[in-house]
């Protein structure tokens, strides 16, 4: 018999992975500050495991203004600096460096194009809903059985 909502094998591992998974994964989401976030961990994300950077989003948040990007994009280099020193995030200089980046290049979308309308307008709106039919011809792809 079948989970009723049944989970991804790679989310089973830690109640954050799963939270994730189950709350979030797959979502659309029409928040400006939501995608500020994800586009914030996925790059602290690149070279580590995604379940690292869950266990540290708490952290993220606190550190980077509630993932407001007009208040990140005034974050001074000292600002930056102190973050470096930070052990409850990644402290790798580029990615840090990268979220300020990210924060200004949102804000010069200005109030006529939010980050929301932007990414939305690449797929005219609307989600895509992939499916794939054989977990073995995709062995890097999500996929959920319902047989």
């Amino acid at each position: 018999m079948m989970a009723k909502d049944p989970r991804c094998s790679w989310c089973l591992g830690s109640p954050e992975y799963i939270a994730y998974h189950d709350r979030e994964w797959g979502r659309p989401v029409h928040d400006d500050r939501v995608f500020f976030e994800f586009l914030t961990l996925e790059g602290a994300q690149a070279g580590l495991s995604w379940s690292t950077i869950l266990a540290k989003r708490e952290n993220y948040r606190r550190a980077f203004a509630g993932f407001d990007p007009a208040k990140v994009a005034r974050f001074t280099p000292a600002r930056v600096e102190r973050l470096l020193k930070d052990p409850s995030i990644v402290r790798n200089r580029l990615k840090v460096e990268s979220v300020v980046r990210n924060a200004t290049a949102i804000r010069a979308l200005g109030a006529d194009g939010p980050l929301d309308t932007l990414l939305w307008s690449f797929v005219d709106g609307a989600t895509i809903q992939n499916i794939l039919d054989f977990e073995r011809d995709y062995p890097d792809a999500t996929v959920i059985r319902l047989e």
